[in-house]
């Protein structure tokens, strides 16, 4: 290999690559924790570099050139790659400083993982970690985060994941909002109760419909895809949503609005690159996880 004529510099490779997966420079600068001129600088100097555009303008965002098109594969080749030194170099160490992150949906980053981490970083003062809260999966690959807690097994090869629980859902309202409903004892007396929905794809519509709710009479007044908004609007006598029942049945003043209905139930699963063996301070904060969550 003719290594003269590797001249280009990987920040501006990486600085390129995120922005096309971000979709804009200001999302790209918050990924990276930049500036947005500092990246903008960093991509326009690889377009100097190459003397081609890499980017043009689409509504409020960017989106590659064919150019950008085709150095987008090769930059992605290179950051699996520069991903993977960066998981053998954490590996190198064996000691506990030094930092970790760990991505969670909003909900169980706000609710319970706080306490863990808290006992995580009395024992061992050393680790830093960073909590990613993000209801998507958080890309592992290309090191989002060290470790994530998701619902769903991982697909991918290259990563380990190890089931901890099935977890329950259930529906929750405020005391308040309960007493102002009449207190109903069916699903069929909830008719024009409020609900928080997550998301825009129906989901809990469906879900509660199949559950005998009656849901074309039923207002779903509130939309979002953050659960700690949803909960809040639970907790405020708002609104009706669902949630695990770890974090519900803990919540003063909110109750399962029919105890005896059938909880929905969905696992819980640990998942983090191979290379999680070989860095002590990645095992010991998977394994504080791994029992807690559990």
């Amino acid at each position: 290999m003719d290594w003269r004529a590797v001249t280009f510099d990987w920040n501006r490779v990486r600085a390129f690559l995120v922005t096309a997966e971000e979709g804009s420079l200001s999302a790209a600068a918050r990924a990276l924790g930049l500036t947005q001129p500092t990246l903008g600088r960093q991509v326009e100097a690889l377009e100097q570099e190459l003397g081609v555009a890499l980017f043009e303008r689409h509504g409020r965002g960017l989106r590659p050139t064919p150019a950008g098109l085709d150095l987008l594969t090769h930059a992605r080749r290179m950051g699996d790659g520069a991903g993977d030194l960066a998981l053998a170099v954490a590996g190198l160490s064996d000691g506990l400083d030094g930092e970790v992150s760990v991505s969670a949906s909003d909900i169980y980053a706000a609710r319970l993982l706080p306490p863990i981490l808290a006992r995580l970083h009395s024992a061992h003062p050393g680790l830093r970690i960073e909590v990613v809260a993000d209801n998507a999966l958080t890309d592992l690959r290309r090191r989002a985060a060290d470790i994530a807690v998701r619902n769903v097994r991982p697909g991918d090869p290259d990563l380990i994941g190890r089931k901890l629980r099935d977890a329950d859902a259930r529906l929750y309202a405020a005391s308040s909002l309960l007493d102002r409903l009449g207190r109903p004892t069916t699903p069929e007396g909830f008719a024009g109760a409020p609900v928080v929905e997550i998301d825009g794809t129906g989901a809990l519509r469906a879900l509660m419909a199949g559950m005998g709710f009656p849901v074309e009479a039923m207002p779903f007044p509130y939309r979002t895809s953050n659960f700690v908004i949803a909960w809040e609007m639970v907790r405020g006598g708002h609104a009706i949503c669902i949630l695990d029942d770890r974090i519900g049945d803990a919540e003063p003043g909110v109750e399962r609005i029919l105890p005896d209905l059938p909880p929905i139930r969905f696992p819980v699963w640990l998942v983090a690159h191979r290379d999680v063996r070989r860095a002590r301070r990645l095992r010991v904060v998977w394994d504080a996880l791994a029992s807690e969550l559990r």
